[in-house]
């Protein structure tokens, strides 16, 4: 006997049972996100807050303070201290510190535990001062070869004293040749996905902010990094000053605004890059007649590029922060909510 056919509504009642019994292949997002914001004074506007709330509920990696080694001392000190234009208006600080490299490169081993003292007592004051309870610090040094031992023995020294969890920012070459460099004796660790190329006076070369070429060279180790990692993603765009052939400066108040003044600028064969017209002055920077501006951006569409090829190098069932550099100087025109909602769930 021949069996009828399904009809169309015996078909599509089929197909929906099918469905529902299926495991779901939509994988959801279990990162948060999060701001830096790195300038001296706090004082955000009412957009700034907006967006903080919004994307982040208030997570902000606050820079509190640097530390460079002052050569004329012959000791580490304090710079760039932050002072509070408003009240603190979230609960949710991550305090940042700076420390150069050079810092440990002059310091003598036995300076170190007195160092991670006072870099404790200064930010438990400013902390204090604002009623800001934080749980976790942050520290950002570029350490090398012949450092990591002394920063390493400050980040130990550092927690000792402090009963804090600690962070660390992680550069991509640290992750590449990780037996090399070590790994730093943090809680986490933070992997700063930018500034991977080298800056160049060449039009041709590639964004050194971001760029898949440079990027492919170091993301294919992240698996084996003993850290876990948060990570850090660029919303911020540079202008590079070339005189003939060499780099002048790198400059971050002459965006696009700037170049695309016709009165100053003109753009040449090469994409984002601008030739001077006349010589003048900009935002206090000599500019002379046929110097060359290489723009370098970061927008929506780089971000996600970047993101898509990070992501999948990454364990998608850790718990992560994605925290975006950095809101302060951020252009709001170029970025919305949805934007960084659709980014953060990549991870």
């Amino acid at each position: 006997m021949t069996t009828p056919p399904f009809s169309l509504l015996q078909r599509l009642l089929f197909g929906l049972i099918i469905l529902l019994a299926l495991p779901s292949c939509k994988r959801e997002s279990k990162a948060d996100a999060a701001f830096y914001y790195w300038k001296q004074k706090l004082n955000l506007n009412k957009a700034q807050h907006q967006l903080l709330d919004e994307v982040a509920h208030g997570k902000l990696y606050l820079r509190f303070f640097d530390i460079k080694w002052d050569s004329f001392a012959g000791k580490a000190h304090p710079e760039a201290i932050i002072s509070f234009k408003e009240a603190v208006k979230t609960e949710k600080i991550i305090p940042v510190i700076f420390i150069t490299n050079q810092t440990f490169e002059k310091l003598s081993p036995a300076g170190i535990d007195s160092l991670a003292m006072q870099s404790n007592q200064l930010l438990q004051r400013l902390a204090a001062a604002q009623k800001i309870n934080y749980q976790r610090v942050q520290f950002d040094c570029d350490w090398t070869l012949g450092t990591k031992e002394k920063y390493f023995q400050f980040l130990k020294s550092f927690k000792a004293i402090s009963n804090k969890q600690l962070e660390a920012t992680i550069r991509l070459h640290q992750v590449k040749y990780q037996l090399r460099t070590g790994v730093p004796p943090v809680d986490k660790g933070v992997l700063m996905f930018y500034n991977m190329g080298k800056l160049s006076p060449n039009p041709q070369d590639p964004n050194s902010i971001y760029n898949p070429k440079d990027a492919a060279t170091y993301i294919s180790y992240l698996p084996k990094y003993t850290l876990p990692l948060n990570i850090a993603l660029p919303l911020f765009s540079w202008s590079i000053h070339i005189r003939d052939g060499q780099i002048i400066q790198v400059y971050g108040k002459i965006g696009k605004k700037e170049l695309h003044n016709p009165e100053n600028f003109q753009p040449t064969a090469h994409k984002n890059v601008y030739r001077a017209l006349k010589s003048f002055f900009t935002e206090g920077i000599y500019v002379k007649t046929d110097d060359l501006f290489k723009l370098e951006e970061t927008d929506k569409a780089l971000l996600e590029q970047a993101t898509i090829q990070l992501a999948e190098h990454l364990n998608k069932e850790e718990q992560k922060t994605i925290i975006y550099y950095e809101i302060g100087n951020l252009d709001l025109s170029t970025f919305k909510t949805a934007d960084f909602e659709e980014i953060s769930a990549h991870f």
